[in-house]
């Protein structure tokens, strides 16, 4: 299990984009338990991705959609403790220093993994590819709107959301070896509470209090390699992976928009369970 960079036939070299996710997975029950299910999660997510018209296809001059599939698992044994299911793609469209799909990413493993078994999620980990090195000459300022207009747009999908449900979470960015990070972590806490949104309600930051999962990637440094971490706590209008995908793709986003130009694993939870 290991997430390594690809390309499509006729594509540019792609970026990947991984997601790992941790929790209680319970296979739906079936009336002869001898029975295997005839999907996995490789082939629900190719599905899914075909259906929502979110794949490139691998033939064909491989245009259109917005990533190739790559691999992906779920069940128990996987690997690290806890880890349900993994989902890893070749992004293919949008370009370099746009918004990162990560939300229809997650909402797509989430439905694969649905239609396998029902999950408690308590962590989520993942790779988020860097911008181009030009992203910030295209960026606005914080008073003149959100960061990406399609993060603007989709705020009115989450105005509605239980408002029981919210989720205190912790939610941590791990630079690797780049230190820029952290040098970036106060700018971008100050503009996480400055959009208007209300998707995640930034109380603090930090730079200790991490969540450290298992390596799930070749892209992380093992238990002693290098790591640049900052780690913002606050509350999630929900707890899910919709919700999740949002606040990935935002502070992607964000974090280029300070100087970050190196991949960062991002990791959340709303509990100490897994640390």
């Amino acid at each position: 299990m290991s997430a390594e960079p690809a390309a499509l036939p006729g594509l540019r070299a792609a970026r990947t984009l991984y997601a790992a996710l941790y929790g209680e997975f319970a296979p739906h029950p079936r009336p002869d338990a001898r029975d295997e299910p005839r999907q996995d999660a490789y082939s629900l997510f190719y599905a899914r991705s075909a259906a929502m018209g979110w794949l490139t296809p691998a033939v064909g001059g491989a245009r259109g959609g917005l990533w190739g599939m790559n691999d992906a698992a779920a069940g128990p044994g996987l690997g690290p403790p806890s880890l349900a299911a993994f989902f890893q793609v070749t992004l293919t469209e949008p370009a370099e220093g746009t918004l990162l799909p990560v939300q229809p990413f997650l909402a797509c493993a989430g439905d694969a993994v649905a239609r396998l078994g029902t999950l408690r999620l308590d962590a989520v980990k993942v790779l988020l590819p860097e911008h181009d090195a030009d992203a910030d000459a295209r960026f606005a300022s914080p008073s003149s709107m959100l960061t990406s207009r399609a993060l603007q747009d989709a705020l009115n999908w989450f105005g509605d959301c239980d408002p029981r449900r919210p989720a205190p979470a912790r939610i941590t960015l791990d630079g690797l070896a780049d230190p820029s990070i952290r040098t970036a972590a106060p700018a971008i806490a100050r503009w996480v509470r400055e959009i208007n949104q209300e998707v995640f309600d930034c109380e603090s930051w930090s730079e200790d209090d991490h969540l450290a999962l298992p390596p799930a990637t070749t892209f992380e440094a093992g238990p002693d390699g290098d790591h640049h971490r900052v780690t913002f706590r606050g509350t999630l209008a929900e707890w899910s992976l919709d919700a999740l995908g949002w606040v990935a793709a935002f502070l992607a986003d964000v974090s280029a928009r300070h100087g970050v130009r190196t991949p960062l694993i991002l990791t959340a939870d709303r509990s100490h369970r897994l640390t």
